[in-house]
């Protein structure tokens, strides 16, 4: 598909507004970058596996390929840079977005429509609260949105092309989706959607078989690519590939033999699951902890079973809006997505490929429906300004730019080879461990993952490795949980000295303490 100057100048303009709105936004000081996004990657490339212990909680044993690339770039560039690449990447979900609405239009104004509906896009409540981020959902939408838009773009090819065509485009986008999934196990429903999307694209026996075998194939690969390394080496260090999620299943004994995910926001109930989207669209609380305002999903869920109604009666436009093959990919593509999302996480803002693609969706549903067209348009147009109306972001707070990117005030450490780090509470506390010397063990001995008296493997390592220490023994802890800190080390026959703890902030947010451990005589 080839650009305009129109085209590439509207492309270029919307990949410098929102690269800049993110470095406006500054440094993420979200919980989930100050527990593991800085740290992982500092484990990774510092071989910290067997010295370290849970420093970011479940979050320590996530994969940390995706984390490297930033976590590089604000080690050795300035801070401003580093985030302008992040911002970049993000921004770039513009160009999917509005390929598959160009694509898909059948007006006449293509053009402008089409960059209306992917501008609109980069708008949602979730989607303006991640930008600067480091959740990731909306890096990796730029994966799966370019798998989608590859066979909406391609649909013709994919049913009537030659079989190598279709096999060569199939494993990349499959390639892809595959990554995504391998990258951040969440986004896995996509890898279903990817396929549905696949199955209902037409043509003969022989493309359909070579669409489904060549994707998957193709996600197989970049799967194995993105995830294959870490899930062994989680296999060899805890016999579970997935550690410590689905524990209860893996039993690794590492930990305990429960599932380790969130599982708060899983619907139970017909009437709860039915109207999920309706609920989390008006309350955002019973589908994430992140503050926002979005009804995009609630109106993509009412005019698709609307549309589903209509053509179950045999009933639907003879000049639809937008092209009823790609249409139909669109669907299938987000309602499979959907139910396993539904099924493993509920989570909102897993799905905000979703939010991304709503107006183009809503376009093509309601330009489906039997009505004249200048009703069809009146109606999309009101659906759009309730959207607008009705979107609200809450941004996570951000720090200043500034180098080095994380500035961590720790007294100095006067031996470093014989002193070990506890650290103890719920707090995000991850970022702060690449600023100890890297000689010195941190082991989170309570947390989310691990407390004192949990009787798992890794806390009768941690037990065994704080008795055997010679050396010195200190805590790091937040400033407003000491009382638990207390609580934690004296499970470890230890006692915090009081008198000579110290305060101790950085440069992103927080006070935390540093208090020298004293053994208790019992």
């Amino acid at each position: 598909m080839r650009l305009s100057w129109n085209e590439i100048a509207f492309l270029g303009v919307s990949l410098a507004v929102w690269t800049g709105y993110v470095i406006w936004l500054g440094k993420d000081t979200s919980w989930d970058f100050r527990n593991y996004h800085w740290y992982i990657p500092y484990a990774l490339l510092n071989g910290r596996m067997a010295l370290d212990v849970a420093v970011a909680h479940q979050g320590s044993y996530y994969n940390p390929l995706s984390d490297v690339p930033f976590y590089l770039l604000a080690r050795h560039t300035a801070s401003w840079f580093a985030v302008a690449v992040l911002g970049l990447v993000q921004a770039a979900n513009i160009i999917p977005l509005y390929l598959i609405a160009r694509s898909s239009l059948q007006t006449g104004e293509k053009t402008l429509a089409a960059a209306a509906l992917a501008f609109f896009g980069m708008t949602g409540g979730m989607t303006l609260t991640l930008y600067g981020t480091h959740y990731y959902d909306n890096v990796f939408s730029l994966f799966t949105l370019t798998a989608l838009a590859i066979v909406i773009c391609r649909r013709a090819e994919m049913a009537t092309g030659s079989l190598w065509s279709v096999a060569k485009w199939c494993v990349f986008a499959g390639f892809l989706t595959g990554c995504t999934a391998g990258l951040k196990l969440p986004m896995a429903p996509f890898a279903m959607g990817f396929a549905g999307a696949l199955a209902v694209g037409g043509g003969s026996r022989k493309h359909l078989a070579t669409r489904l075998t060549a994707g998957g194939l193709g996600g197989i690969a970049g799967f194995l690519s993105c995830a294959g390394f870490w899930m062994w080496r989680m296999q060899d260090l805890t016999g579970n590939p997935l550690f410590p999620y689905f524990n209860d299943v893996f039993k690794s004994p590492m930990a305990l033999a429960s599932p380790y995910r969130d599982m708060r926001f899983l619907q139970g109930g017909f009437w709860n699951i039915v109207t999920y989207p309706i609920r989390f669209s008006i309350d955002y609380r019973i589908a994430d902890d992140i503050p926002y305002d979005d009804i995009r999903i609630g109106i993509v869920y009412i005019v698709l079973i609307a549309t589903a109604l209509i053509w179950a009666l045999g009933k639907r436009s003879k000049e639809p809006l937008l092209d009823p093959v790609a249409s139909r990919i669109g669907f299938v593509f987000v309602a499979v997505t959907y139910v396993f999302w539904l099924k493993l996480f509920a989570i909102h803002r897993y799905i905000l490929q979703i939010e991304m693609l709503a107006p183009i969706l809503i376009a093509m549903a309601v330009g489906l429906w039997p009505l004249p067209r200048k009703v069809r348009l009146v109606t999309i147009g009101v659906l759009f300004f309730f959207a607008l109306l009705f979107t609200r972001s809450e941004h996570l707070q951000g720090a200043p730019l500034g180098d080095p990117y994380i500035a961590v005030d720790l007294p100095k450490i006067t031996d470093p080879t014989h002193t070990m780090v506890v650290m103890t509470g719920d707090a995000p506390l991850g970022f702060i461990a690449p600023a100890l010397p890297p000689e010195v063990p941190v082991l989170r001995i309570d947390g989310w993952m691990m407390q004192p008296e949990d009787g798992s493997y890794l806390t009768g390592q941690m037990r065994a490795r704080v008795a055997a220490h010679k050396g010195a023994l200190f805590l790091i802890a937040d400033a407003y949980d000491m009382g638990r800190a207390s609580a934690a080390v004296v499970d470890y026959g230890l006692a915090i000295d009081w008198q000579k703890c110290r305060i101790f902030t950085t440069n992103l947010t927080g006070a935390y303490q540093w208090c020298p451990l004293l053994r208790r005589n019992w």
